[in-house]
């Protein structure tokens, strides 16, 4: 096993338990593609200086984002060259055409001495490179707008911009992966790649069975899970999972007597189960609406069952868990209330916490905004992959864990995955997610996507010697990812500090839903029951209408990108740590400056109404509108008036004047003259046709548009094809941040249950055929 190189001149050549580096340092180019990616990596001590300190933006926003950076004004290309000279890192965001660290001709890096992170709408190359867009648009030419709404309404995006947010955090991973890897490098992130990678099953239903999942309000299609009104409000929560989520349930609904017939035998089933969902689910809500919101999540917690409120963001400043964690940030400085204000923090305690920072500052430009003029330089062994001799101890399941081990296995890190069919990963054995007709757990659809690039042991936990064999892979990898409830890991003698006694060096990432420590500490949660706490599923109601929810899991990657920024920010610092991923705060720092809105923005517009849902208080026009056929549609968003002359170029809108403001006074007009036009073409065509005027637009994309007919995504070959021993050759949703010196690679399908049990074993720990075939006669490798 190779070891880690110091990643930054105060590294040392290997792993080290010693003091950290100086702070990397970060030229902040980025607009609102990337903004999240710059505020991570403030969220891990990096020394941010932007060029401006948030023109445009209203002072919760500016907060939000720009809190803890410092700005620096320039004056022309040569200034600006002067100052990224210093950088370990530059961050830049917009449309290709607005690039400024790109070389004319060859669109190589201007700054060729620093990890050069470029986020665009569409990426680098390909068909599209120059085509334009906002959160809306490329939400929906990424797949993401299809899947919310109701089936009888237009398409919408998940609240808070959650599109260009997925984008920044690929942005953040790609600036470590560049600084891990020790090579200065050009990284190439499309926002549609970042958002077509985050659907769960939207592009992969249509891969492996031929369908594409249908928005429906907010009611997941592979497990039992929803919004339920309560009494005073709204709970999110289901049944699906191991069977105790279903015997606990009930046994609560018969206590309260409500279970009607679910206590026949029949529903025992899962299958049965699952064919009577509509009726399981009707019982359900009239036992949530005896209860209030808040009284039903702590009763449910209690019982270690996923339920949680649906709660507004504004409250999230006031949650025990986020408190008691110390998870909320306080920002004080020139323009806010004295005292400061408190904002969301960021997902994991990179920093000491409680976390204070200083509103965006000002650099005098007489001053450099760093003390060596020259960037200090990535140094290491050289790879031909980023994450190249690092091996990762995979205990995870499900989606949010082997999401992380995906992303860090594509960069070329060696991945044992631990599993068992005494631990059943509903991936793998759950026939709602096998997607494939007739697939098995070894050929599941959903397991074959997100688990490509490991290798499977398969250990019996429930046995002491399974434990004993775990507990002596830990000397021999770098990083250990685990998605087990709090205490799992302390039972079998591997907590944190046992773990450091086998391995000093060790990186623990623990990813629990809402973290190792504090009131809500013992709490089961799924992606929906955190969607809840954190305020996003508030967010996703129409106007005068209850919250919908998300169709997808979003939370699960939300909460997977944070732990694998946080593992690569650890081997940066050349050091091992324990990483407490709370989901919840994850969650909570996608919420963009929902809880300072309140506080800072008293006069907040809303243009949205029920019938228009994706009405924007920046862009008139701003929406999802119809095209030819069925269920198809466009979304189309101006938000300059050289935009809006390009569009009433192609169509006749009622108003003359391109200002906001009077657009704004003519919006249901111009709403219902560009519906009528955008009906009567083909949404490929029409989405072509404004992108060549300068009009952001693109189709609303389905799971088959993504997969077979994305001219750009298939001269990006972002769906790859890799050949499974069961399933044949299947395609795989592709790699998000492209490293031009170290690039990542889809190597190996995903393994077939325990694969590589005996290859491990033999490998890492030495076992001959004799003692691995009586490990396997007493059941202890299977």
């Amino acid at each position: 096993m190779e070891a880690v190189a110091g990643a930054l001149t105060g590294a040392g050549p290997g792993r080290s338990a010693g003091a950290d580096p100086a702070p990397l340092r970060v030229l902040d180019l980025t607009d609102e593609l990337a903004y999240q990616g710059a505020r991570l990596l403030v969220g891990i001590g990096a020394d941010v200086v932007r060029i401006e300190p948030g023109a445009g933006l209203g002072p919760a926003a500016r907060t939000h984002w720009h809190a803890g950076k410092r700005w620096v004004p320039v004056r022309g290309a040569a200034e600006l060259d002067e100052l990224a000279r210093g950088a370990d890192v530059v961050l830049e965001s917009g449309p290709v055409a607005r690039l400024r660290g790109l070389q004319e001709g060859d669109g190589t890096s201007r700054w060729p001495h620093a990890v050069h992170v470029v986020v665009t709408p569409f990426g680098l190359t390909g068909p599209r490179r120059d085509w334009v867009g906002d959160d809306l648009v490329l939400a929906s030419a990424g797949g993401m707008t299809w899947l919310g709404g109701q089936s009888d309404a237009q398409p919408k995006p998940p609240p808070r911009e959650q599109a260009v947010q997925t984008a920044g955090a690929h942005a953040a991973i790609g600036a470590l992966l560049g600084v891990v890897s020790g090579r200065p490098q050009l990284v190439d992130v499309s926002v549609q790649e970042a958002v077509a990678a985050t659907l769960e099953t939207a592009a992969l239903t249509w891969i492996h069975a031929g369908r594409f999942p249908v928005r429906n309000g907010g009611v997941y299609e592979h497990v039992a899970h929803r919004i339920f009104a309560a009494a005073d409000g709204y709970v999110a929560g289901g049944y699906s999972g191991s069977d105790r989520m279903w015997t606990d349930l009930l046994a609560w609904m018969v206590e309260r007597g409500e279970a009607g017939d679910l206590t026949e035998a029949c529903w025992g089933d899962a299958a049965f189960r699952w064919k009577g969902r509509a009726h399981v689910d009707e019982l359900v809500q009239r036992f949530a609406a005896r209860w209030p919101a808040a009284e039903l999540a702590d009763e449910a917690r209690a019982r270690a069952l996923p339920w949680a409120e649906v709660v507004a963001p504004e409250r999230l400043t006031v949650n025990p868990q986020l408190r008691d964690r110390g998870a909320l940030v306080t920002v004080t400085g020139e323009g806010l209330p004295e005292g400061g204000v408190e904002d969301v923090g960021f997902p994991w305690a990179a920093l000491p916490r409680p976390v204070a920072l200083e509103a965006v500052r000002e650099v005098p430009r007489t001053e450099s905004p760093w003390r060596e003029p020259e960037g200090r330089g990535l140094r290491g062994r050289p790879k031909s992959r980023a994450l190249q001799g690092v091996r990762v101890l995979d205990l995870t399941w499900v989606l949010a864990g082997p999401y992380v081990t995906k992303q860090l296995g594509e960069h070329g890190a060696d991945i044992v995955k631990v599993e068992s069919k005494h631990r059943q990963d509903p991936t793998r054995f759950a026939p709602s997610m096998h997607l494939r007709p007739g697939a098995d757990p070894d050929d599941s659809g959903y397991f074959l996507n997100f688990n490509r690039n490991k290798r499977s042991v398969a250990l019996n936990l429930r046995t002491g010697e399974g434990q004993r064999l775990l507990r002596e892979l830990v000397p021999h990898c770098d990083v250990i990812v685990e998605n087990f409830s709090p205490g799992v890991l302390a039972r079998w003698g591997m907590d944190y500090a046992s773990l450091r006694e086998l391995n000093p060096d060790v990186v623990l990432v623990s990813m629990a839903g809402v973290g190792q420590t504090g009131p809500w500490r013992k709490a089961v949660t799924f992606a929906d029951t955190l969607a809840a706490m954190s305020g996003l599923s508030s967010e996703t109601r129409d106007p005068g209408g209850p919250p919908q929810g998300l169709t997808f899991g979003l939370g699960d990657m939300v909460a997977a990108n944070a732990a694998v920024l946080a593992t690569l920010d650890l081997l940066a610092r050349g050091r091992g740590g324990h990483v407490d991923l709370s989901q919840l705060e994850a969650m909570a720092a996608t919420m963009g400056p929902a809880a300072l809105e309140p506080v800072l923005d008293e006069d907040r517009p809303d243009p949205r109404t029920a019938e228009h849902p994706n009405r924007s208080p920046h862009a008139v026009p701003h929406g999802v509108y119809p095209a030819a056929g069925n269920d198809r549609w466009v979304a189309v968003s101006v938000t300059d008036e050289a935009q809006w002359r390009s569009l009433t170029r192609l169509v006749d809108l009622p108003c003359q004047d391109g200002d906001l403001g009077a657009r704004r006074a003519r919006e249901d007009a111009i709403d219902a003259a560009l519906a009528d036009w955008t009906r009567g073409h083909d949404a490929h065509k029409l989405a072509a046709l404004l992108q060549a005027e300068g009009v952001p637009a693109a189709v609303v994309a389905t799971g088959r548009d993504l997969v077979e007919t994305d001219e750009h995504l298939d001269a990006r070959g972002f769906y790859p094809v890799l050949d499974h021993p069961l399933a044949g050759s299947v395609r795989h949703e592709g790699i998000v941040a492209r490293l031009a010196a170290t690039p990542g690679a889809l190597t190996d399908p995903a393994p077939l249950l325990g694969q590589h049990t005996r290859e491990v074993l033999h490998e890492v720990l030495g076992l001959e055929d004799d003692r691995l075939d009586a490990l396997a006669a007493e059941g202890v490798t299977e």
